[in-house]
């Protein structure tokens, strides 16, 4: 009979062999359970955070509604905005005229002031008449002469002619006769033709203004002899009333222009300063250019003013507005209310209660101080112009005394290309 012992030894470590793993187990416990902890401890950490966060734009939403914060305003209305189109332009004269003697002389005369304005047949200058009176003279005498040679040549001819029917003479006597009163009838022509010539150039001795207009610095001064071939002149003068703009706008504009002049309307051109402050004339359109320049991509126009005060000068830089189009009865608020963000445009509303709303607008054309919305804010709200950068939705703020424009008060862009967006 076998010892039992040796089996129980042998069979011993086949019980024990997992108690290694389970160990393994036993030692990982602790770790599951510590980042469990540490992922509970982050989720109330951010929740926490994020009631903290909200507590706070609340309080902050709060403290900027108690807070009052002073405004200007100006009320939206309802009224009609003109779509303009702007192009730098130049002041130029229909009529330029360099005076100049047609007969020559000595200047004995100016009778005018360098600047003045004049009217066309007055008299500017004055050429010595005598040699021209002279002529006349002369050339009355030799007319008399040649008549009292005529009437001779006339009765011999009325004698002959008897003579002939009597056969006294030969006929041919009769016709050089006759010859000779047609010669002293065509001389008598060309005496009368010299006297008309000296009275010519003794009218031609006033030298008068050929149009009205400004005259400018004189070019002669009295005891000169003038030519009429002379290439400076006497004096230039440029007529101011009327006077034209030169200007040019983009050729892509142009059959916005041409379908207006087709349906047979009249155009309005404004003329400003080169600041666009002042407003210097108004007039109309006059015409269109035939081609369009390939090198610029522009068309000229030109417009005709009155210039009933003379604030246009010839050569003068300006810029030049036509007004195409009339946007009416459209919403409009101050161009300054109008605050744009990364994805949005939007201004600020006062309340009833004196706090903000921001609105989303949408923008449909701006001209100067105004600017036309197709939705977004209604006539007659109020809508902050200054002191935007303060405000947030729900602030309280104190208006400032401002008194609403009226249809007539937009000013002209600071610029010659002020944003603007076509009407739909």
């Amino acid at each position: 009979m076998q010892d039992p012992k040796p089996q129980l030894e042998a069979s011993t470590p086949e019980i024990a062999a997992p108690a290694p793993r389970e160990a393994g187990k036993r030692s990982r416990w602790p770790w599951v359970v510590g980042i469990g902890v540490l992922a509970v401890v982050a989720v109330l950490l951010l929740v926490r955070s994020g009631h903290r966060q909200k507590a706070q734009a609340q309080a902050a939403k709060a403290k900027a509604a108690a807070r009052t914060v002073p405004v200007a305003g100006l009320p939206a209305r309802t009224g009609d905005l003109g779509v303009y189109l702007t192009g730098l332009g130049s002041v130029t004269a229909i009529n330029t005229v360099t005076v100049r003697t047609r007969v020559d002389g000595q200047l004995i005369k100016v009778a005018f002031r360098e600047g003045q304005l004049v009217r066309g047949g007055e008299l500017l200058a004055q050429v010595d008449p005598r040699p021209f009176q002279v002529q006349l003279i002369q050339a009355e005498g030799q007319r008399g002469k040649d008549e009292a040679a005529l009437k001779n040549a006339r009765l011999d001819l009325e004698r002959y002619r008897i003579l002939v029917q009597q056969d006294s003479i030969p006929r041919q006597q009769m016709d050089t006769q006759a010859a000779l009163v047609n010669q002293l009838e065509a001389t008598l022509k060309t005496d009368q033709g010299q006297i008309e010539s000296a009275k010519l150039n003794l009218t031609y001795s006033r030298i008068t203004a050929p149009i009205s207009g400004t005259v400018g610095l004189r070019l002669v001064d009295p005891g000169n002899i003038v030519h009429a071939a002379d290439p400076n002149g006497i004096v230039v003068i440029t007529e101011v009333q009327p006077i034209a703009v030169l200007f040019t706008i983009p050729a892509d504009r142009l059959p916005q222009v041409m379908q207006q002049l087709r349906a047979g309307r009249a155009l309005t051109v404004e003329a400003y300063d080169r600041d666009m402050k002042k407003k210097l004339a108004q007039g109309s359109l006059l015409a269109v250019d035939n081609q369009i320049d390939a090198g610029t991509g522009t068309v000229r126009l030109k417009a005709i003013f009155d210039n009933a005060d003379y604030s246009l000068y010839s050569n003068q830089f300006v810029n030049a507005r036509l007004l195409v189009d009339t946007v009416r009865g459209a919403v409009l608020i101050p161009t300054a209310a109008i605050q744009r963000g990364p994805q949005s445009t939007y201004v600020y509303v006062v309340g009833r209660n004196g706090t903000v709303d921001m609105r989303n607008v949408d923008v449909q054309l701006t001209e100067g101080d105004d600017t036309a919305i197709k939705k977004g804010v209604a006539a007659g709200e109020i809508l902050v112009v200054d002191g935007v950068d303060k405000l947030q939705p729900g602030t309280k703020v104190a208006l400032a005394s401002s008194s609403p424009r009226g249809p007539g008060s937009s000013k002209a862009p600071n610029s010659p290309r002020a944003s603007r967006k076509p009407a739909s």
